[in-house]
């Protein structure tokens, strides 16, 4: 499976939960995550995509992960439509 595909699924998945997602780039800041999403609770998420099969983080989406954990940021990687799934029914609970 390739990681647009998780990518076209996670935004599908979003938005039909009322949500909307952005592609998201920064030139001249490598490793940031690939898509922001607006959830309806008011939630925003920096959310990184990964292929299921040799999908990994590079050092500087590692460094991402950690500085938006450090700065008290909701931050995602997901692999799989089963995470994907999993973490969209996690963050409805949260606001439920």
């Amino acid at each position: 499976m390739l990681e647009k595909t998780i990518e076209d699924y996670f935004k599908w998945t979003v938005e039909r939960a009322g949500g909307k997602t952005w592609k998201f780039t920064s030139p001249s800041n490598r490793g940031v995550s690939d898509r922001i999403a607006c959830m309806p609770d008011g939630s925003t998420w920096f959310v990184e995509l990964k292929r299921p099969k040799g999908g990994k983080l590079s050092a500087l989406q590692q460094l991402f992960a950690a500085d938006m954990k450090r700065l008290n940021q909701k931050y995602s990687c997901l692999w799989t439509k089963e995470q994907i799934d999993a973490w969209l029914k996690a963050v409805s609970e949260r606001s439920g």
